[in-house]
């Protein structure tokens, strides 16, 4: 357990007026404190009813007041609470009171970094109380409460152990060669390399989820001008929030609106429609429209099907037939089915949607399929909050695995296998904390809240 010579104090509920409003004290002189304010001996986890005094024994406020002795509290440490009146100015009093008694005011996330500092916690637990805190839906509190109560750390586990004993075997082989069995060319360890790699593509799917569901997925809608786009958020998000006209070139500027559909969260993105342009303001417009384009998790094009033609599609769009990076998360949407008679398809191996955003006609069809693309139509049981830094790491280990199931296969290289995979368990540990440069653990906690 590691023990800080500072005591730290802060508001622990929202900013503003409420009912409740809590102050939090951990650290060595948290007793001290709550003895000071309260002129009471409180028993540790056991609430207590008393004013909370100032400096010349007057009451600021009446309230709870609670103590939790080391190390069983949040932070491992002597941790004193006061519930009382959540009004932001005897919060501040309350604060300030307990600044005099020698605290001082915590960082943001620093009870939670304590936590993980002394054990209560790892990252992806720590990391999930942020998320919560945060969920944008009912689907996301979930993954994250499973986060917290430590689903994903425990994947992680396992994914180091079955690393520790595939180590061990590759490593004895190494190490001991004058045995009759060659252990790297019995098939034995390419089995284990390969369930542990199995292993990782469920881990990472259900990593996946979970990024999605916490920060969303972004939709980009392109086309032509008056091909429909702005029509079409306003059908997405059920209320009007971009500009319609029949005049073209109406949408100059991107326009995001965020939504929800059956609880995952998505961030539409309407652009200026793209065309050769001498009009400057235009020009800019286009510009933004593809610079939303490339970073886009998911792209609509939006055809105007009453003017349709496959071969004109292909010499209409180029960018997005010809560039891989394009093609592979592009969508077409054949939109003003209402205007023409007969139905339009596509000849590439692209999803394709007939639709009338004006009168609702397909819409269903293509947010069932934005929820399929988000790999959300149906979340994985057990299904965990990640970030993309988990992503990262997780893909990292992967990569080393299956680097080293190549040097197996090919050279029957031991010592190689055996550094890849001694790295691919250094990147594992990145998630849980097990290994954590000190300016990774800045990152993190600096995005919590203060009081947290």
């Amino acid at each position: 357990m590691m023990a800080s010579a500072d005591t730290i104090v802060a508001i622990a509920t929202a900013p503003g007026r409420g009912g409740v409003g809590i102050v939090r004290v951990s650290g060595p002189k948290a007793q001290e404190i709550a003895a000071a304010c309260t002129a009471k001996q409180l028993q540790p986890r056991h609430a207590s009813h008393c004013d909370f005094l100032n400096a010349d024994q007057q009451c600021i406020d009446q309230g709870l007041a609670l103590i939790f002795s080391a190390p069983n509290s949040f932070t491992g440490e002597d941790v004193f609470e006061f519930q009382g009146h959540g009004g932001p100015v005897l919060l501040d009093m309350i604060v300030e009171r307990c600044i005099e008694l020698g605290a001082r005011p915590a960082r943001p996330g620093e009870f939670s970094e304590r936590a993980f500092l002394n054990d209560k916690l790892d990252l992806t637990q720590a990391e999930a109380i942020a998320d919560l805190i945060d969920a944008s839906s009912r689907e996301a509190a979930k993954q994250a409460v499973n986060s917290l109560r430590g689903a994903f750390a425990e994947q992680i586990d396992k994914l180091v152990d079955e690393l520790t004993h595939l180590r061990m075997y590759v490593e004895s082989a190494i190490d001991f060669p004058e045995e009759e069995i060659d252990f790297l060319s019995d098939g034995v360890v390419e089995s284990k390399l390969n369930k542990v790699l199995a292993h990782f593509a469920e881990v990472l799917n259900k990593a996946q989820q979970g990024s999605t569901l916490r920060e969303g997925m972004k939709v980009v809608l392109a086309g032509k001008p008056n091909a429909g786009k702005s029509t079409l958020l306003n059908a997405l998000a059920e209320k009007e929030v971009a500009i319609v006209t029949d005049i073209e070139g109406t949408t100059r500027d991107t326009l995001t609106e965020h939504i929800h559909i059956n609880g995952m969260p998505l961030h539409l993105t309407d652009t200026a429609g793209i065309r050769d342009t001498d009009n400057e303001v235009e020009r800019i417009g286009i510009e933004r429209a593809w610079a939303a384009i490339e970073s886009a998790d998911r792209i609509l094009l939006l055809v105007d099907a009453s003017a349709w033609s496959d071969r004109q599609l292909h010499a209409d769009w180029p960018e997005f037939f010809e560039r891989e990076q394009l093609k592979h998360k592009l969508s077409l949407v054949f939109n003003k089915i209402d205007l023409c008679r007969e139905t339009p398809s596509s000849s590439d191996q692209i999803p394709s949607f007939q639709l009338s955003a004006k009168d609702g006609t397909g819409l269903e069809q293509l947010r069932q399929h934005l929820l399929d693309t988000m790999g959300l139509s149906t979340l994985a049981e057990g299904g965990f909050s990640a970030r993309r830094r988990h992503l990262d790491a997780l893909k990292r280990a992967q990569e080393l695995c299956q680097h080293g199931l190549l040097q197996l296969e090919h050279f029957c290289a031991g010592e190689l296998l055996a550094e890849d995979l001694r790295q691919a368990q250094e990147a594992l540990g990145e998630i849980t904390g097990r290994v954590s440069p000190d300016t990774l653990l800045g990152q993190i906690f600096s995005s919590f809240c203060i009081g947290k």
